[in-house]
């Protein structure tokens, strides 16, 4: 599906939609539960993939349970779960495939996981090296670190020690797996852990469950439990048990990037965008807010009421180092290229290994639009003061945050912006089409 975009203005009140990494995190934890009600989950192709991993192994997921009152009714698998009658397809989500490739390793027999095109060509090698170590035997078919898996479990727990800076995914699931072991699992981090607010957001889940975990090490960061760490203790023989029997899902701020970029540059004169269902969490990208506070936007958070306020401003280049936050690149430099001066994106050679190489991805299809971009290994530069965006037709390439972002350049370029492989919002924001042409975009898709 192509996505049109034209030249418009926005405003008005929108909702974000529930977080994807929450929600992932709550479908698998309520799998390993005895059963628990997840409520506003995000019901996308991502959270479907491991919905259906859940049931692979043992569980079943009640979707007619996401009636009117938007809650998925999981019964768990438990501590054990069944060795999979068949193959576990993750598709395009590579959470699915790390966090349930772990959950092999306590199975008593072989699983074979595996994905789309983009998905198995992401690297899983260190999770497969930490399953070893555990003393399950973990392979790549092809022997390149990359599914199609195979996994033999079960594992009783134990010590890895596996890099930091290449997905916290990997420790993730050995975090929620770790915790239905009978040894528990300690893990040494021979590397800095990047991406450290999503373990954060793993924590945040695992404590609604009843799972403690130990952070060793690690520096004095008041908003952020995991920079810095050296490892992780999560002690054996837990059980996931939510209060009440159910947990309820923020909203993401990954999504809702994009709606706020949206308004800071394409609000209508003496109007505003409105974002709801911005509580605070432990997502590192509600660091968006202070991004665009920085690039001089005007910008509201009200925590108590869960909203977010932007006006369109004149809006100026910064230096953001994406470290710990690596899905906000695609909108930083959309911003980038709206904005006067320079905004350099630093510290993002890991964004190089999601559904794609979003570095250069984000870099080539901004040129198209007349951007004027610089690419570094570790560092993407726009010259927003030089770029002056025209519309063209460009690629999302299988990538539904590359498609948000150019959405929002469609918004200020000259013209009508196409763009190609729309359809792929269904990852992690189904109505985000439908969000823009509510808040006056103009915007039409075709097949």
């Amino acid at each position: 599906m192509d996505a049109h975009v034209t030249q418009s203005t926005v405003s008005g009140r929108v909702r974000a939609p529930p977080s994807k990494s929450y929600t992932h995190r709550a479908i698998l934890a309520a799998g390993y539960s005895a059963g628990a009600l997840v409520r506003n989950p995000l019901w996308s192709a991502d959270t479907k993939a491991t919905a259906r991993a859940v049931e692979r192994y043992g569980g079943t997921v009640d979707r007619a349970s996401r009636r009117e009152d938007g809650t998925l009714d999981v019964d768990g698998f438990g501590s054990r779960p069944d060795v999979p009658s068949d193959v576990i397809d993750c598709a395009n989500s590579g959470t699915t495939m790390r966090l349930t490739t772990a959950t092999a390793g306590l199975a008593d027999g072989g699983t074979v996981l595996t994905g789309d095109a983009s998905l198995r060509s992401r690297p899983q090698g260190p999770l497969l090296d930490a399953l070893e170590q555990l003393e399950a035997r973990a392979e790549s078919t092809r022997r390149n670190g990359q599914a199609p898996l195979v996994v033999f479990g079960p594992t009783d727990g134990g010590a890895v020690s596996i890099p930091g800076d290449v997905s916290s995914q990997y420790v993730t699931a050995l975090l929620m797996a770790g915790a239905v072991t009978e040894e528990g699992v300690d893990i040494e981090l021979t590397t800095e852990l990047k991406s450290a607010p999503y373990v954060d957001i793993t924590l945040d889940v695992l404590d609604a469950f009843g799972v403690s975990v130990n952070v060793i090490g690690g520096i004095e960061d008041g908003d952020i439990a995991s920079a810095g760490a050296d490892g992780f203790q999560v002690p054996g023989g837990q059980s996931y048990e939510p209060t009440d029997g159910e947990y309820s899902v923020p909203g993401d701020f990954s999504s809702m990037s994009y709606l706020l970029a949206a308004g800071s540059v394409a609000a209508e004169q003496g109007e505003a965008v409105l974002v709801a269902g911005a509580h605070p969490s432990a997502q590192g990208d509600a660091a968006i807010v202070d991004v665009l506070d920085r690039m001089g936007a005007t910008i509201e958070w009200d925590r108590d009421n869960g909203h977010v306020r932007v006006e369109r401003s004149p809006l100026s280049g910064v230096t953001v180092d994406v470290g710990d936050t690596p899905d906000l690149l695609p909108t930083i430099a959309t911003l980038g290229a709206v904005a006067n001066g320079e905004t350099r994106i630093e510290n993002c050679e890991h964004v190089r290994y999601k559904e794609t190489d979003r570095v250069t991805a984000m870099a080539e299809e901004l040129e198209k639009l007349g951007a004027e971009v610089t690419e570094e290994p570790d560092v993407l530069t726009i010259a927003g003061g030089e770029s002056e965006l025209s519309s063209a037709t460009v690629d999302g390439r299988g990538d539904h945050r590359l498609v948000m972002a150019l959405a929002v350049a469609g918004l200020v370029a000259d013209g009508t912006t196409t763009i190609r492989g729309a359809e792929h919002v269904d990852v992690s924001f189904p109505e985000f089409f439908d969000a823009l042409y509510d808040l006056g975009a103009s915007v039409s898709r075709s097949e």
